[in-house]
């Protein structure tokens, strides 16, 4: 097991490069299923997850070439040898079952063990399969595994009682290759979303409507290859930004997409932060002037992301006054509070909303990573401790950013990470 250990590094400056998208290249590379052809994903990050999902990729029949030192990934799938995602990888992360939509629609079965991922609440994968269902497949269990069948998909309307990324990406790729129309309505809207539609068009599908709330798909009898670039990670870059605020600090925050974290950028002006959008990204200047607390509150894209509440309730620790956060996604995604606490923060919890009082003067602790957002929100903090603070459990940050430490280090951060 490793660990960070993180010293006070005020006021960071320079610049660090956003990696590509980790909610983004997961269902692409689900995506590359659908076809006997190459597909040549690039912009891809050096990340668990990815590691992940190559296994369970080879474990299913394709062939896949990592490059990772070129940041691209070739898959070709000739044929599927298992219709069963191997149950040890599909554990290790939720973005597992997104599998299934594929391989129903290539093969007419996917079998597959309930997805494991972070612990930050109740996230059932009953969308995914109530659309499948619409599109005509048998649904069963049996022994903690979920089966889908279907002799023919045909195209159906589809209403999500929520906006669930998961179940609109599952449901575009089964539906792709079905028979006739699909429409699904309070669809989800993230970028991520968005990005696999573009790879799939690009593969011959006909998806419209991606990034709002209603979208068509007319369904084709084959895909082909395709070369996709990855968009950049938009947690990635929120969370940059508040390591540039959190330290009182200059960083320009190059290879990042502003249309993607406007509430972010929203917020952190409302705290007194300076960013200005450039050519390769944006800069966020927290040098100068007194910064104070706001509000927020989670929401599905377009609203604040889930996986900025826990970074940001960091940096609201140490501004001016007291500040609210509202979680509405997860039930559980205030597990990194008792930690900020012991390192000297001031948040009281009742039910999905948390106070949080400013002005406090953070010190180092030894803590640990409950979860990936969690893990990132202790690091910022530990910025801007006083003293040295020890992070465990980094393998749940691992999961999702890509060369974390050596980038930090970059722009001026006191942190090295430790095999224990």
């Amino acid at each position: 097991m490793a660990k960070y250990i993180v010293k006070q590094s005020l006021s960071l400056s320079g610049e660090v490069e956003i990696s590509g998208s980790k909610n983004a290249v997961l269902p692409i590379m689900a995506a590359a299923l659908l076809t006997d052809e190459l597909c040549e994903i690039t912009g891809v990050p050096a990340l668990r997850d990815v590691d992940v999902m190559c296994g369970l990729m080879r474990g299913i029949g394709a062939r896949v070439n990592e490059f990772y030192s070129d940041k691209a990934i070739e898959i070709k799938t000739d044929k599927i040898d298992s219709e069963e995602a191997p149950n040890e990888l599909v554990k290790k992360m939720r973005a597992s079952v997104l599998v299934m939509g594929p391989l129903l629609a290539r093969t007419g079965r996917a079998r597959i063990a309930l997805p494991g991922g972070c612990a930050i609440g109740t996230r059932p994968i009953n969308l995914h399969l109530k659309g499948l269902k619409a599109l005509g497949a048998n649904i069963s269990s049996e022994n903690g595994y979920v089966i889908a069948s279907a002799d023919k998909l045909r195209g159906a309307n589809i209403y999500l009682d929520s906006p669930s990324v998961g179940a609109t990406e599952n449901i575009t790729m089964a539906a792709v290759l079905a028979e006739g129309t699909t429409v699904i309505e309070n669809a989800a809207e993230e970028p991520e979303i968005v990005d696999m539609v573009n790879f799939l068009n690009k593969m011959g599908a006909k998806i419209k409507g991606a990034g709002t709330d209603t979208v068509r798909i007319e369904g084709v009898k084959k895909l082909s290859g395709a070369k996709h670039a990855v968009i950049p990670d938009r947690i990635e870059t929120g969370t940059f930004m508040l390591a540039a605020a959190i330290t009182r600090g200059n960083v320009l925050i190059k290879n990042a997409v502003s249309d993607h974290v406007k509430p972010i950028t929203a917020k952190l002006k409302e705290c007194g932060a300076v960013i200005d959008i450039v050519d390769d990204g944006l800069t966020v200047d927290a040098r100068h002037g007194i910064l104070t607390s706001t509000d927020i509150k989670t929401l599905p894209y377009p609203g604040f992301p889930t996986d900025i509440q826990s970074q940001f309730m960091a940096f609201l620790t140490t501004v001016h006054g007291a500040g609210m956060v509202i979680e509405n996604v997860f039930e559980n995604r205030y597990m990194h509070v008792n930690e900020l606490n012991r390192m000297g923060a001031n948040i009281k919890i009742e039910g999905r909303v948390a106070i949080v009082e400013g002005d406090r003067r953070l010190h180092g602790a030894e803590v640990f990573a409950t979860d990936l957002r969690a893990g990132a929100a202790l690091v910022l903090a530990a910025l801007a401790a006083r003293g040295t603070t020890q992070i465990s459990e980094i393998h749940h940050i691992e999961r999702g950013y890509s060369a974390f430490a050596e980038k930090l280090k970059g722009i001026g951060a006191d942190i090295i990470r430790m095999e224990e």
